[in-house]
């Protein structure tokens, strides 16, 4: 009922309009353009109130909303930037520079030494190209060498306790092998080629307690320090005017003695009394003297700590030295 009445109204104003005419000063503007002289077309109007607002024409064209259902493609790739040529003095890709050097000169090879270089990371520079470190293992003062082909023994470091030179090929252990090691407690040189050792090479070290010189040439000992615990020589050449008279009587804290396999003619007397271990078997022993264990002025006197005595191999009796070893805990064990 609304849309009649407005559609009533608009004809009504469209009719008065028609009677008065045009309206120049009102209508169009000073100095403007001709008003459009095509008439309101009223024709659009639905007289029975109703208008087609989907294909209403504001501009003169229909408009068709279905062509918004296209899909709409929009670009996102900037225009590809212009080449930059290459500068001019730059060569092509499959230009190869060629270089000329010219030869230096090889410096003469230095003689390979064992000489000590001074402290450093590894340990000392041994002269053969690495410091004794790298060429050995060193794990916390223990210093392992084994089957390293070595024909001398390497300068060591300092805090040195335990050296381990096992089944190389030294040949001689010189009096500065070991000098200033203060704190070296055992040296194990088992399976080398050692035929000769400096008087001085051991008696020095102040802490010395073991030492393993076993399965080489040896037919002489060098002067021992007294602080030895444990002596194995076993399997060299040993032979008894080799061995310092008297040499093992100082040696209060000695347990283990091994001189099984060497070419010994007598038992080194006198003994340690903290001696518990006597390896003498396959040696030359042919005779033992009734103090070579105990004491002929002391019939009360016992060796208590000696427990372990072998003279098997060798050319002595035991049997008929029974005062020898009256005073012991255990006959020895030898030839009946």
């Amino acid at each position: 009922m609304c849309s009649l009445r407005m559609v009533v109204l608009c004809v009504v104003v469209a009719f008065a309009l028609t009677l008065l005419g045009p309206c120049p000063s009102v209508c169009a503007p000073q100095g403007g353009a001709e008003p459009d002289e095509q008439p309101y077309d009223l024709v659009d109007f639905d007289m029975n109130g109703e208008t087609d607002w989907e294909n209403l024409d504001l501009n003169g064209e229909n408009y068709d909303y279905e062509d918004l259902d296209q899909e709409i493609e929009v670009g996102t790739v900037a225009p590809p930037a212009p080449e930059t040529p290459p500068p001019a003095n730059m060569p092509p890709p499959e230009y190869e520079e060629e270089m000329t050097l010219s030869p230096r000169p090889t410096p003469p090879l230095a003689p390979v030494t064992l000489d000590f270089k001074g402290p450093g990371l590894f340990g000392p520079d041994t002269g053969l190209g690495m410091p004794t470190c790298l060429l050995c293992v060193c794990i916390s003062g223990s210093v392992y060498c084994d089957d390293a082909n070595l024909e001398q023994i390497p300068p060591l470091p300092k805090d040195t306790t335990h050296f381990y030179g096992r089944f190389n090929s030294i040949r001689h252990v010189k009096n500065t092998d070991f000098i200033n090691l203060n704190k070296l407690k055992s040296i194990d040189l088992t399976g080398n080629q050692i035929s000769g050792v400096d008087e001085d090479a051991f008696r020095p070290l102040p802490q010395l307690q073991d030492i393993l010189l076993a399965d080489n040439n040896l037919q002489a000992l060098p002067e021992l320090p007294p602080t030895l615990r444990y002596i194995d020589v076993r399997n060299n050449r040993l032979i008894s005017n080799g061995l310092h008279t008297d040499g093992f009587k100082e040696m209060s804290l000695l347990e283990f003695l091994y001189l099984s396999d060497n070419k010994l003619d007598y038992i080194p007397v006198p003994l340690p009394e903290s001696l518990r271990v006597l390896h003498l078997q396959n040696n030359n022993i042919q005779n033992l003297h009734v103090d070579t264990f105990c004491n002929s002025h002391d019939r009360n006197y016992i060796r208590r700590s000696l427990e372990d005595i072998r003279l098997d191999g060798n050319p002595v009796n035991i049997n008929l030295y029974a005062s020898s070893y009256i005073c012991l805990p255990r006959l020895p064990i030898g030839s009946h």
